[in-house]
């Protein structure tokens, strides 16, 4: 069944290119930012390029999340402590966070081909610290190409989803499944997303050399490896 997505702090690259590709697909979206105008704007842009009938909206963040038990955070790693603490009351019990935050050292003014060290383990371990207890946070989307995704080409990319929640697991990989040409990995248990955060380091090294949209493909794996039928292991 489809679920409003909000897609909070979605007016930086990568929450507006996954709008993008959510609008296209016939979702409805929120885009949510500090400032609703803004917001507003991204939406507005999104619904031109989509099409009059595409259900995107903005909202400021704390409303985006009062509207929606399924949300999508893509803020900068520098950002992301301090902004839950204040969405803290509005994020709705039960709720969904997928988090594709990646603590990348350019955050406090180093190289963006580094990631810094999170005592939590990684940036969606620190996420679900934070956020009310009983939302179940999912790390997810943090190698995909934001360049990528705010253009018309298929995103030639596989998404890795890591989550000690199953249910939660299961709707971040569908909502993966959405975009064209990507496949969802079950990545295993959120402290993976430490290790899945790490590539994005390597794969903007890669693209800055080479100058190109790198994104990863896993291959070799069986097909139960793109459904979250796992077990507790």
């Amino acid at each position: 069944m489809s679920r409003t997505i909000a897609v909070v702090g979605g007016t930086g690259p990568a929450g507006t290119g996954l709008a993008l590709r959510w609008a296209r697909a016939g979702e409805k979206v929120i885009i949510g930012s500090r400032d609703a105008a803004r917001a507003e704007q991204v939406a507005e842009k999104i619904r031109q390029r989509v099409g009059p009938r595409t259900q995107v909206s903005g909202m400021e963040n704390s409303a985006a999340c009062a509207a929606s038990d399924l949300l999508m955070l893509t803020v900068p790693f520098a950002g992301q402590a301090e902004l839950l603490k204040q969405l803290k009351p509005a994020i709705r019990p039960g709720s969904i966070l997928i988090d594709a935050t990646v603590p990348l050292a350019a955050s406090i003014g180093g190289r963006a081909t580094r990631t810094l060290g999170v005592w939590q383990g990684s940036a969606a371990q620190q996420t679900a610290e934070l956020v009310p207890k009983g939302v179940a946070v999912v790390g997810a989307f943090h190698n995909v190409s934001a360049d990528i995704l705010n253009g018309d080409d298929d995103v030639d990319c596989d998404v890795i989803v890591c989550s000690d929640d199953p249910a939660a697991m299961q709707a971040a990989m569908e909502l993966a499944a959405k975009i064209p040409n990507i496949r969802a990995i079950d990545g295993g248990k959120l402290e993976n997303a430490r290790i899945v955060e790490q590539i994005t380091a390597l794969l903007i090294g890669l693209n800055i050399r080479h100058k190109g949209h790198g994104g990863v493909r896993i291959t070799g794996l069986p097909e139960a490896a793109y459904k979250s039928e796992r077990s507790s292991q």
